[in-house]
């Protein structure tokens, strides 16, 4: 099968590979679309040692199930596994598991290639109605549908329902579009690209700005770095909450003396649970998270020439999704 394979420090490469072997309980999928994610180009920028070269990246994907019972099924992938047995995975909080693992992390090859190989339990049925290239997007749309979750648990209505999202790429958007699937109906995104910037509000109809400003009842860092965090310490309310997803450094810029005198909420949040997976794909098939018509679709071969424009900063689109078979 043809794959596209990270060989090294920003070098990619398209291989022809054999095919994935069937383990207990896994079906095999024949990938139509795979989408590429922040951790994707993290591996990519050799900048995360759980994913060493030569490795398939990827793991936003949704495709086909070849052969078996489930011969010719629609799916869309829930990328991560864990154990099913230790107290996380007993109380339905499987991202926390300390065994979890997800494809695109050795030993399991991730879903830049034509087939990839996934267990049953984390194949869900897409509708025909639903197209495969928004299907893979469950993904991603997951890890910000549970991180709103979470904080709107933690957040205080009654001291003010709006909203501000660090960051305009395809988790940033995302999560603005589960706040608002999920009753905030006053959301920013902070985006300082132009080209992005531009592109969320005339493509995505959202409203972006340059820097945020004001306060905000919650703050969503989709971005993680020292320099982000100290925006959201400084532009959450008191008593808001600040939901952390994104990982790009992990020291610095957090007010703690402001937070603990305002009593301000930190969430750090990680991927999804089942069921904020599941909901996730109900919300993308009834349409409650808009039409998703903001991806960049490229050909499994021109994988390397996006990675380098991701690199560049020169993709207007949050997400380009890679086909296998273009």
């Amino acid at each position: 099968m043809k794959a596209l394979v990270y060989e090294g420090v920003e070098t990619l490469g398209i291989q022809d590979l054999p095919m994935p072997q069937l383990g207990a309980g896994q079906s095999l999928v024949r990938v139509a679309a795979s989408g590429i994610c922040g951790s994707d180009m993290h591996a990519y920028l050799g900048h995360d040692d759980r994913r060493p070269a030569p490795l398939i990246l990827g793991h936003e994907a949704a495709g086909v199930i070849e052969g078996g019972a489930r011969d010719g099924t629609r799916v869309t992938i829930n990328p991560l596994v864990s154990c099913g047995t230790c107290a996380a995975c007993r109380a339905g909080r499987n991202n926390l598991c300390p065994d979890r693992k997800i494809i695109s992390m050795p030993p399991r090859e991730g879903a830049f290639a034509q087939y990839v190989a996934m267990h049953d339990d984390n194949l869900i049925v897409v509708p025909d109605h639903v197209p495969l290239d928004k299907a893979a997007l469950a993904e991603p749309l997951a890890v910000s549908w549970h991180s709103a979750r979470l904080g709107l648990e933690a957040m205080d209505w009654a001291l003010g329902e709006n909203a501000l999202v660090i960051g305009g790429g395809a988790i940033g958007l995302a999560a603005a579009l589960a706040l608002k699937a999920q009753g905030v109906t006053d959301v920013t995104i902070a985006e300082p690209n132009d080209v992005r910037r531009t592109f969320l509000t005339e493509r995505c109809g959202q409203q972006a700005v340059a820097a945020g400003s004001g306060d905000y009842g919650m703050v969503v860092d989709a971005v993680g770095y020292a320099a982000t965090r100290a925006i959201a310490s400084d532009l959450c309310r008191p008593g808001g909450v600040i939901v952390h997803i994104g990982l790009g450094e992990d020291l610095g810029g957090l007010d703690i003396r402001r937070m603990t005198l305002q009593e301000i909420t930190f969430i750090g949040t990680y991927t999804y649970t089942p069921q904020d997976f599941r909901d996730t794909c109900v919300a993308i098939y009834d349409g409650a998270l808009g039409p998703l018509d903001w991806t960049e679709r490229r050909s499994l071969d021109d994988g390397p020439q996006a990675f380098a424009a991701l690199r560049a900063g020169t993709v207007a689109a949050p997400k380009i999704i890679l086909d296998p078979w273009a």
